[in-house]
């Protein structure tokens, strides 16, 4: 199953980027504690309050457009970031949706139109 989602945030790929791949600002809106290595091969480490771990692997970084990462339950999520005159589209395809990374990125940017 693949869950699929596009939104455009009002920002530069860039700064869309750094959101993205700073473990501080993923602590922000996605998990409680992130380690993250944002390069081809790097590894990744996400935890959340109740105790929950995700570990990914970088399976293809390119800054500014394209960020795709390997579950360890065999899952993959796949960011394509896209220049456009409102900002930055942000393309969100995962597979394996029990825990969908794209569907937090809807909270995620209701909560950046709102700051």
């Amino acid at each position: 199953m693949q869950v699929e989602r596009e939104i455009v945030f009002p920002v530069e790929p860039d700064e869309l980027w750094e959101a993205l791949t700073d473990p501080e600002r993923l602590e922000e809106w996605f998990a409680n504690d992130v380690e993250l290595d944002p390069h081809e091969g790097g590894e990744g480490i996400f935890r959340w309050e109740n105790g929950e771990e995700r570990r990914a692997t970088v399976r293809e970084a390119v800054p500014g457009e394209k960020l795709v990462l390997d579950w360890d339950d065999d899952g993959a999520v796949e960011f394509d970031l896209e220049p456009v005159p409102d900002g930055t589209r942000l393309h969100v395809r995962e597979t394996s949706p029990e825990f969908s990374t794209a569907l937090e990125l809807r909270a995620f940017a209701f909560e950046w139109a709102a700051a």
